[in-house]
């Protein structure tokens, strides 16, 4: 399995791609997961996408195949570079928060290791809010961006406080076995579902729930339903200058469809798109609508 590091920490990437019948090289499209998630439930929309795009799947830090911290040898290397020069030794020990600005810088650093110099960026529910935070900071990296059940929320402190217990608990207690008990998986992902999605997505799903690094997914749990982005993101959505969809699943209750309304309302560089009968999957749920509605907007000539 392809490996690379990315800022001291072991990263699974993956090319899904076709020889073009063309000499031109083929624009990159990079697809961001969600929230205890991994690059596997994004392969079935990367190979509808395929003939026009070379696509990159990857796992963010601490989720999925992907590492949650630095590798011994990195750790060791840190050492040597302790006695080269104070400003990289300063660099290399930073200690790697879960801040989804720390996430947009990594995903910085992994177009630069495979030196993709811009691309079409592709994300999903927390994956969709690092993309906003990656737009606004490299612009000049991005052709168009696709943000799949994103939006802006108020803060309140007293579901905001359920929400981090409640998480704590869920992220707390994850028993291996929980994976092996039949059609667990279909009631692990009903509540993120309007409609039925195929049994490998679900399986996988669960899956990558049971492995995600502890530090990593409760830490972004506090860093992405917080007050600081309930106030950083509708700032976010503004400054926005790449042309963006914004696709919301009618049904979704974890971001529900007006989240991504009211931001999709905040700047015409965005458009904005509601998938009927789906939920928190619309690309699973419906993949032909999404994927009619996705390169409708690819195929729009910037202006």
């Amino acid at each position: 399995m392809p490996y690379i590091n990315i800022r001291g920490v072991e990263h699974y990437y993956e090319w899904i791609r076709e020889p073009s019948i063309i000499s031109q090289p083929k624009p990159v499209m990079i697809f961001v997961h969600g929230w205890a998630g991994s690059g596997r439930y994004w392969q079935s929309t990367a190979a509808t996408l395929v003939e026009k795009f070379d696509c990159l799947l990857y796992d963010l830090r601490g989720f999925g195949r992907s590492r949650g911290k630095p590798t011994a040898v990195t750790k060791a290397s840190e050492a040597v570079v302790e006695s080269d020069s104070p400003s990289e030794e300063s660099q290399a020990v930073t200690e790697l928060t879960y801040e989804l600005e720390e996430y947009a810088d990594d995903l910085a650093a992994l177009l630069d290791s495979l030196q993709v110099q811009r691309a079409y960026i592709h994300a999903h529910s927390m994956g969709a809010s690092i993309a906003t935070l990656f737009l606004n900071r490299y612009p000049e990296r991005v052709e168009k961006a696709i943000l799949t059940c994103s939006g802006i929320f108020e803060y309140d402190e007293k579901a905001f406080t359920a929400f981090h217990k409640f998480g704590g608990y869920v992220v707390k207690f994850r028993p291996q076995w929980l994976g092996k008990i039949p059609l667990v998986d279909r009631m692990f992902i009903a509540r993120f579902l309007h409609r039925p999605i195929p049994a490998p997505e679900r399986r996988a799903f669960l899956q990558d729930f049971l492995v995600a690094d502890y530090d990593a997914a409760l830490g972004t749990i506090f860093t992405s339903v917080s007050k600081a982005a309930a106030e950083l993101m509708p700032q976010e959505f503004t400054k926005i200058i790449v042309p963006t969809l914004l696709v919301s699943g009618e049904y979704d209750k974890i971001i529900p469809a007006e989240m991504g309304r009211q931001a999709a309302k905040l700047n015409q560089a965005i458009e904005y798109v509601m998938i009927p009968k789906t939920a928190h999957f619309p690309m699973l749920e419906d993949a032909p609508t999404y994927l009619k509605r996705v390169q409708e907007f690819l195929s729009m000539v910037n202006g």
